[in-house]
């Protein structure tokens, strides 16, 4: 399963930084682009699915990077504006973006926007297979031999983690951040208790779930 890919062009770093934070929780793979400059660097020389476009950007707003944009390489894009005037709304439609979100923004907001832009562009498939596994990310449920099992929706989103970044080492200390958020006051232990219950409701596939002394776990099915 290939990830979607996401371009995020925006000069101010702590927007870059949110947006990335729960794209990467969604499973998307990210790049980053500070200026228009670069934005129009990395499309020309990589393939995205989607882009989140802020407008006011110094040398190379918005707008421009749009008309700089070869056709062959434009894609579905959410412009992202301090401004909420509605000729900049009605241009960027012009320029063919697929929606318009004014800041200050929900981030959990953009995402619902996200996964409904890539819906329409990707269709709706959405899942993952192995042998008699498989987990839809759409309908939130895990299937073993065609049989849904019960998954608490933590251990879900742990496993939809794991998927997502297969046979990367991941911390517990990254999955608290990640699944739980940086508010939740918790240790160890949580995690810990989380992932015997998963691995338990995995049953005979519990071993994808692989233990990595010293750092935490990682999604292997290609041992």
């Amino acid at each position: 399963m290939q990830k979607v890919k996401i371009l995020i062009v925006d000069d101010e770093e702590n927007i870059r930084e949110v947006i990335k934070e729960y794209s990467t929780l969604e499973g998307y793979e990210v790049k980053e682009a500070d200026s228009g400059v670069k934005a129009l660097e990395l499309l020309n020389s990589e393939k995205f699915d989607l882009m989140i476009l802020d407008i006011m950007m110094p040398i190379m707003d918005g707008f421009t990077l749009l008309n700089s944009i070869p056709k062959e390489k434009r894609i579905p894009t959410i412009i992202l504006s301090a401004r909420d005037d509605e000729i900049d709304k009605l241009e960027g439609f012009d320029r063919g973006i697929d929606d318009y979100l004014c800041k200050p923004f929900s981030p959990r907001e953009l995402m619902a926007r996200v996964k409904a832009i890539l819906k329409r562009t990707k269709g709706d498939v959405d899942s993952y297979s192995y042998d008699k596994l498989v987990v839809n990310f759409l309908e939130h449920t895990v299937k073993i031999d065609d049989k849904e099992i019960n998954v608490t929706p933590k251990e879900f989103l742990i496993l939809k983690y794991f998927i997502h970044n297969k046979r990367m080492a991941i911390s517990r200390e990254q999955l608290l951040n990640k699944i739980w958020g940086y508010d939740f006051y918790g240790d160890d232990r949580t995690v810990d208790t989380h992932i015997k219950m998963l691995r338990n409701n995995l049953g005979r596939y519990r071993d994808l779930i692989v233990t990595v002394r010293g750092i935490g776990y990682k999604f292997d099915d290609e041992k």
